[in-house]
């Protein structure tokens, strides 16, 4: 009761945000919507749970996307095993859900031990060097992986709980339901005492650990949730595409994800969700009319760095503080004459 009076807005805010979501999925007939939006949740939990290092510890990793993959290829997996799906019937797909995230967490737990032992540059391409390992290890395990052509077959969608994954409707739905669950979640670390101990790491690591904060074990925890997030987003991307596919897996990926929080900010929690909904509709829109999307993609991000030295909610934010700022100098000079 304690956790939800604390996080009342919150909830609140996210449940609005499943309900508008699925008002869209519920009355608008075009399959557009659906299906830009079921992308946006998996692309938009790639960059929040990367924002989860980059923004709050100050951790630039250049292999997020490695647990992207892993989350989609393991759920994938799960659900093709016939003696896993036969097994457990109609709850199959939760349990998929659960030890995908679960498996993908334990790698992330191991590849951040090492990782979180260094800093900056180090730290950025160590993390690279593990997702290319992982990206070799699905392209030359042909047998279980598929290799370059990924997961073929399909991923069976059983029935459960009275879901129907085989019907768009019910899929876009559970999928919001995945992400609003995991947005609601990077919330409360936001505002908890553990998310104020990542922005003292990521702002002066020896001092964080002058006051006792144990820096190393809060990173690597830190690198574990967000490894977990980012899987759920495969998971996601799993459903909707009914396959993995090694790309996810491969540096792009990750450097697709950082776009992402560089156009929309790193220090507004909603930043990266407004950077993938930006990088979505580019790539949507410019794919309508010429095959050179990544050359225009370079260049909205161009100007953005360039025009904005930052990203766009980080712009807007800082704006209204010096206006209000500015205000109140104003006012005090005011009340100062008046005397």
């Amino acid at each position: 009761m304690s956790m939800f009076r604390n996080f009342s807005k919150e909830i609140l805010w996210v449940l609005g945000a499943f309900l508008a979501i699925v008002f869209v999925g519920l009355f608008v007939d075009h399959p557009w919507p659906k299906d830009f939006l079921t992308s946006l949740f998996a692309f938009g939990l790639l960059a929040m749970s990367l924002n989860l290092l980059i923004g709050f510890a100050g951790m630039v990793s250049f292999g997020h996307a490695a647990y992207f993959a892993m989350g989609g290829y393991c759920f994938g997996l799960l659900l093709q095993s016939t003696s896993f799906t036969g097994s457990l019937g109609p709850y199959s797909v939760p349990l998929a859900i659960i030890l995908a995230v679960f498996g993908t967490g334990v790698y992330a737990a191991a590849v951040g031990a090492i990782c979180a032992r260094l800093n900056e540059i180090y730290f950025a391409f160590l993390t690279l060097a593990f997702q290319m390992f992982l990206y070799s290890v699905i392209l030359s395990w042909v047998d279980l992986t598929g290799g370059d052509q990924g997961l073929m077959g399909g991923i069976p969608r059983p029935l459960f709980l009275g879901i129907d994954l085989s019907q768009a409707l019910d899929r876009y739905v559970f999928c919001a339901g995945l992400f609003c669950l995991c947005i609601l979640f990077l919330r409360i670390i936001d505002k908890s005492a553990f998310g104020q101990s990542l922005r003292m790491i990521r702002d002066n690591q020896e001092r964080a650990e002058f006051l006792g904060v144990r820096t190393y074990r809060i990173k690597v925890i830190c690198f574990t949730i967000a490894g977990m997030i980012a899987s759920v987003g495969g998971i996601i991307l799993a459903l909707f595409t009914s396959g993995a596919y090694p790309e996810w897996a491969f540096w792009a990926q990750s450097g697709e994800a950082i776009f992402m929080i560089m156009l929309g900010g790193s220090t507004v929690f909603v930043g990266p969700i407004l950077g993938a909904v930006l990088l979505r509709l580019i790539n949507d829109v410019v794919q309508m009319y010429t095959s050179h999307n990544e050359l225009v993609t370079g260049i909205v991000i161009l100007l953005v760095v360039l025009g904005l030295r930052r990203g766009i909610l980080d712009f807007v934010i800082d704006k209204i503080k010096d206006r209000r700022e500015a205000k109140f100098l104003a006012d005090l000079e005011a009340k100062k004459e008046d005397q």
